[in-house]
């Protein structure tokens, strides 16, 4: 068998077959396909995906793969799994933030996990490579500094706040600048003015992702965020039962007000899963999953309870770090993947994409 007739024309035309299965097209057209290489058989090139966080990487490695071992004459394949997160394509205000995509995590009443679910999704981002902002825009409930066990920020640099940093997420909050029983009796020009500061202020630098953990409910913050922030999209929190599911309806209708994206519903404490293997529904069963049907927007997943979350969210250590493998932590893992591939497949459909010339 000759091995000279593997160029980089066939292997190219090779993986022009391959697909990428949340954007439906293939990865040369996408220009995915980088430091290609071939040499007496051997062929090596790098993937370059849209998120760091993309559930389908494994199956877009193995897939690109078989391809090219198909080729008459190639001995070896190499491949390298890298990533270049795309911009939502929103400017970001006349602050010119290189944030390139802004997620609030929102829930139309308190007590469902909300920031739970927003620190766990920021965690879970920057695990997977991405660079993550958390900002606790919950001025009148400010958690996050002690879910992720940091007490104070950095020292200022050149007249502005540096943001603290934990588990690779940066992080801005309130929290840091009041004392613990400070009670926070602010009226709206007062929010607004603060969450201004926390991006304007900032030493963000660039930022793949700012998750954005807004306090409960349909009133300032979300709308003084909105206006200050254009965000890629939001993700509705709330528990199984009706109380919830109402409230965290007008949340979701707010948004779709304000012209923004809903990436999807996310049922939290959805189950208990008991020693036998049962599972018991504590606060019913089913509710997020039909206010995401009755909305038509995406199911992002049901978390179940576990006693490891309060535990880990008051000694610092969110659940995926302290039990990364358990049901608890799987299921934040979805849904972190889910919400980074919607991120990009808006930005290819509305042609925010810039694609990575391949280098030959």
């Amino acid at each position: 068998m000759n091995i000279t007739q593997v160029t980089e024309e066939t292997v190219l035309a090779a993986l022009g077959k391959v697909q990428e299965p949340e954007l439906h097209k293939d990865l040369v057209s996408l220009k995915m396909i980088r430091d290609l290489k071939v040499e007496e058989g051997d062929v090596s090139f790098t993937v370059v995906l849209t998120t760091p966080a993309c559930p389908l990487r494994s199956q877009i490695q193995s897939e690109a793969r078989q391809a090219v071992m198909a080729l008459p004459g190639v001995k070896n394949v190499e491949i390298k799994m890298d990533a270049n997160v795309p911009s939502d394509g929103r400017a970001r205000g006349l602050m010119q933030l290189p944030i390139r995509n802004a997620v609030a995590v929102a829930s139309g009443k308190g007590g469902v996990g909300k920031s739970t679910v927003a620190v766990n999704l920021a965690v879970v981002l920057a695990q997977s490579g991405a660079r993550v902002g958390l900002l606790d825009a919950d001025i009148y409930g400010p958690n996050v500094p002690t879910m992720m066990g940091v007490e104070r920020l950095p020292d200022p640099e050149d007249g502005k706040l540096s943001p603290a940093q934990a588990y690779g997420v940066k992080m801005m909050s309130i929290g840091f600048l009041v004392r613990p029983d400070q009670p926070l009796i602010w009226r709206g020009p007062m929010l607004h003015s603060a969450i201004r500061q926390f991006l304007s202020d900032v030493r963000w630098g660039e930022l793949d992702y700012l998750v954005i953990d807004l306090p409960p409910g349909t009133g300032d913050a979300a709308l003084s965020l909105a206006q200050s922030l254009p965000l890629s999209g939001a993700v509705i929190v709330t528990l199984p039962q009706q109380v919830s599911l109402d409230d965290a309806r007008r949340g979701l209708e707010m948004f779709r007000q304000l012209d923004v994206d809903i990436f999807g519903v996310v049922e939290n404490m959805s189950y208990l899963e008991l020693p036998d293997g049962s599972r018991m529904d504590i606060f019913g069963s089913g509710g997020g999953e039909r206010l995401a049907r009755e909305s038509q927007v995406p199911f992002l997943g049901a978390i179940p309870m576990d006693p490891n979350v309060p535990v880990g969210g008051d000694a610092g250590k969110p659940v995926v770090v302290s039990h990364p493998d358990s049901p608890v932590a799987k299921a934040l893992r979805r849904i972190a993947e889910q919400v980074a591939a919607q991120i990009s497949v808006a930005a290819v459909q509305q042609g925010n994409f810039i694609p990575i010339e391949m280098i030959g």
